[in-house]
């Protein structure tokens, strides 16, 4: 492969993982009143069902994350991918809600083999002060692939019923992972521009990085948010504001796509660009675009008649602005030798914090009061994590400028 388009191609099959590895996981949730119509349980049950998925990807991404940082991170992925790939087909013999709980646990397990490897190949592909803008064309995905799976989910299951979204979301990934077989392994560190220090590059002293560990908690705010937010979403549409539910899913799909799009570069690009003002700016912007999210959130569960999608849409937006400067910044913070390490706690406990339970919570509180009620939840996380990151700027690093045109251009 050219060495060249190597980092262009790496970023293009990594990201279209990325992109599948959300549409599965987003199909359930554009067509839960679907299932729950075939396998009945309540509000929290259903919201277990992603906190077993969640449960199963924190246990793995720390064994997945001691692996990768001593031995090839390629083929861990592809085994991951194909693993999550062959459960989603599971579907086709999901005939109780314990056999899909199963099949749940099943792709969290693979999902977590690529979520926590996939940033620190691509971080020895480009430097620190390019990784926001890249970062951002990674990440879109999770917002562009959650989108496509509830639209996905919403035609296909509305016409064809709910298990035929899942067989078209898992035929692409099997392809992708064959074609990141073809993708050299990159030397670790070679594109770190900061100094290694016991902070950044021992586990000891991970435990004491102040950078990594304000990320890490303001990460997990927004992942509680967005998390809860992406579940329930269009069952609220549907069931407290009487929206169809092909519909809902259609119009907050389309939300979520061009967000996932427009919002996850701008912050990766806007993070870039400051940081040549001020070693912060991962920091701040994720701050200030979840402070400013806060009334908008408000608007959007409060707010009925013709405000109420443009208040969700502007939530939407400011939440996805902080996805890559967030996660440049938890990259950033640490060094090669322990960066898939490092990866994996920060999947372990932003999800521990976050998504792992926000449905189950804000499911339970929807039970005994209104989904309205349960969105209280997130808005208080976003705060929370808004006033961790703003606190969190004095401990960002400086990073060094490049005396030569890197991989990124």
């Amino acid at each position: 492969m050219a060495r060249s388009y190597y980092p262009r191609t790496a970023l293009a099959i990594l990201s279209g993982l990325n992109f599948f590895n959300y549409v599965d996981r987003s199909v359930l949730f554009a067509v839960q009143p679907l299932v729950q119509r075939e396998f009945p349980r309540n509000d929290t049950e259903y919201g277990f069902l992603t906190t077993a998925f969640f449960i199963c990807y924190m246990v793995a991404a720390p064994i997945v994350g001691y692996f990768a940082d001593r031995y090839s991170r390629k083929w861990i992925m592809v085994g991951g991918a194909l693993l999550w790939c062959a459960a989603t087909l599971l579907t086709a013999v999901t005939h109780s809600f314990e056999t899909l709980l199963f099949r749940h646990t099943l792709v969290g397990i693979g999902e977590a083999t690529f979520v926590t490897i996939a940033p620190s190949f691509l971080s020895d592909l480009f430097s620190e002060e390019h990784r926001g803008q890249v970062f951002g064309i990674f990440y879109l995905n999770i917002g562009l692939g959650t989108a496509v799976g509830y639209m996905l989910g919403g035609y296909l299951g509305h016409h064809f019923g709910w298990r035929y979204p899942f067989y078209v979301a898992a035929a692409p990934g099997f392809l992708l992972a064959i074609a990141m077989t073809f993708l050299p392994e990159p030397v670790r560190g070679s594109h770190d521009l900061l100094k290694a220090t016991g902070e950044r590059t021992t586990i000891a002293g991970l435990f004491r990085n102040g950078a990594f560990w304000m990320a890490t908690l303001g990460m997990a705010m927004t992942t509680f948010a967005m998390g809860g937010m992406q579940v329930w979403m269009p069952t609220f549409l549907s069931r407290s504001r009487g929206v169809a539910l092909d519909h809902a899913n259609l119009v907050f799909g389309g939300i979520t796509a061009f967000n996932a799009i427009a919002a996850t570069f701008i912050g990766g690009w806007l993070g870039d660009r400051l940081l040549k003002r001020t070693a912060s700016a991962y920091y701040l912007v994720s701050a200030a675009t979840l402070a400013l999210s806060v009334p908008a959130m408000l608007l959007a569960i409060y707010k009925t008649g013709p405000m109420m999608f443009p208040a969700i849409f502007l939530a939407e937006f400011l939440l996805f602005l902080n996805t890559a400067p967030l996660n440049a910044a938890v990259v950033n913070s640490v060094g090669a030798a322990i960066r898939a390490t490092a990866i994996a706690l920060n999947l372990f406990v932003i999800h521990l914090l976050g998504d792992a339970f926000s449905p189950t919570l804000i499911g339970h509180i929807s039970d005994v009061s209104s989904l309205q009620t349960g969105f209280l939840a997130a808005i208080v996380a976003i705060v929370i994590g808004s006033v961790i990151l703003f606190y969190g700027m004095q401990f960002a690093p400086k990073i060094p400028t490049a005396t030569a045109e890197v991989a990124a251009g």
